[in-house]
């Protein structure tokens, strides 16, 4: 009777949605908000054609929740039971959000700094896409918005395009907004003795070595000039 009762209770609890097996991603019995906060290679549908609810209407995992990840997603058991590493590997390249990996996921799965300018817990998906708040996030928290491939460098703005990077007349936005795209991620716009890129159009005049001289590319009234006919001796992107 005992026995029974004791598979009865697990399968009751598994049914409620208690995490069991495998706890990626989980504080304090509850997902996390890094446990789904990527985005599925494969579509949504997809995933979850894939991989079953672990009972019949308990849903799948999300921040805040303690519903039982899919028992396929990590193990060869429809109820669970012991971690299958090359399952749980092909769910976190394919279907991470549905299996609410995302935290291991390599954008992921990196250290915060130890003292971050922001509680790195509570930083919202809108956060993640608020200029205010990009740059900060992926130096101090790149674990809680999928920076962590970024390097710190992250564009503050995405409607960041290449062609945008050589375009004179957008230079000061993309030195503020679309430094990783245009390779601008060790520039110090405070400082103008700093080149902000390390490759420029061509002089298009002969004598820009000699106005140069003359502090021709120093001399804000010549701005247009100089970016339009002496990009490279003045060093402007």
């Amino acid at each position: 009777m005992i026995s029974i009762l004791a598979i009865l209770a697990v399968t009751t609890s598994g049914a409620l949605g208690v995490i069991i097996d495998d706890f990626s991603c989980t504080s304090g019995g509850v997902y996390t908000a890094g446990a789904t906060a990527c985005s599925n290679t494969y579509s949504d549908q997809a995933c979850q054609a894939i991989y079953k609810e672990s009972a019949a209407g308990v849903g799948y995992p999300a921040a805040g929740n303690a519903v039982q990840r899919p028992f396929t997603c990590y193990s060869t058991s429809t109820t669970g039971g012991s971690i299958n590493q090359d399952l749980r590997k092909t769910a976190i390249a394919n279907c991470a959000k549905t299996c609410g990996f995302c935290c291991a996921t390599p954008a992921y799965n990196c250290s915060n700094v130890q003292f971050p300018r922001l509680n790195c817990n509570t930083i919202l998906p809108s956060q993640c896409t608020n200029p205010v708040y990009r740059d900060i996030i992926a130096q101090d928290c790149p674990s809680a918005c999928g920076f962590c491939n970024q390097g710190t460098c992250v564009d503050a703005v995405p409607e960041c395009e290449a062609y945008m990077c050589s375009n004179i007349g957008l230079q000061d936005f993309v030195n503020q907004n679309c430094k990783k795209t245009c390779a601008r991620c060790d520039a110090t716009p405070s400082n103008p003795s700093t080149p902000l890129c390390t490759t420029y159009p061509p002089d298009t005049q002969t004598t820009c070595a000699a106005w140069a001289a003359n502090g021709f590319c120093k001399n804000d009234f010549y701005k247009n000039v100089w970016r339009q006919y002496c990009a490279t001796t003045c060093k402007i992107c």
